[in-house]
């Protein structure tokens, strides 16, 4: 897909919206949703712009994986049908910074805004630039210390002469985890040191780089 210009972000004349709850339970009941559709209607109409649709799920948002409403409001926005995503708060998109940060580099790549009300992120002002500034600074962060102690761990596992497993092949729960963050707009750098701060092993049972991420993908690409 060829990106989008992002000159004239801040002029967005239309956008999705996203809602989450936790469960199916709370779903059926419309428990959450309807005050967070509300929101998003009214900064909609505060900022004089048309909201497309409003896209919902009932998931974890541990993880970005398994959730078809979001899948359906990135679509719109990459496809063209929306300037921007927006969201009432910024857990109702993702509880992981880790996440949340590679959206908006794929939102800053292919040139679409990302809005989180709560926090005052809005990628198409200078100010909400900022905030977004600010919350992938303290995601490359939580990366980098999680990483420090994933590695300190394994680092005293072989002191303590315990021999790390060699699986045959990767996992599919991992190769889903894989494929995720890189539709996420993550490096595959910063893949890397997420599936080592998770403590997700390679095949090769050791820690994971960019190398072995790029390998791993294009392996996967090739069998399907």
């Amino acid at each position: 897909m060829k990106p989008r210009t992002t000159e004239g972000r801040g002029d967005s004349s239309a956008l999705v919206g996203y809602v989450r709850v936790s469960t199916a339970e709370q779903c059926s009941s419309g428990l959450g949703l309807d005050a967070q559709r509300a929101a998003i209607r009214d900064e909609c109409d505060r900022r004089g712009v048309r909201l497309v649709a409003v896209y919902e799920d009932a998931a974890s948002a541990r993880t970005l994986a398994n959730r078809p409403g979001l899948a359906m409001a990135l679509e719109a926005v990459e496809s063209g049908q929306a300037d921007g995503l927006i969201v009432s708060k910024l857990d109702r998109l993702s509880r992981s910074l880790l996440d949340f940060a590679g959206l908006m580099e794929r939102s800053r790549r292919d040139g679409w805004t990302l809005i989180a009300l709560d926090l005052g992120v809005d990628t198409s002002t200078p100010q909400g630039e900022l905030m977004a500034s600010v919350l992938a600074t303290f995601a490359q962060f939580e990366r980098r210390l999680i990483g420090q102690r994933t590695k300190d761990a394994l680092a005293e596992l072989r002191a303590q002469g315990v021999k790390l497993g060699r699986p045959r092949m990767i996992p599919d729960s991992t190769m889903e985890r894989l494929t995720t963050l890189r539709e996420a707009g993550m490096t595959y750098r910063q893949i890397a040191e997420t599936l080592n701060a998770e403590g997700i092993l390679s095949g090769a049972g050791k820690a994971w780089h960019g190398s072995t991420v790029h390998q791993a993908l294009k392996a996967r690409a090739a069998d399907t």
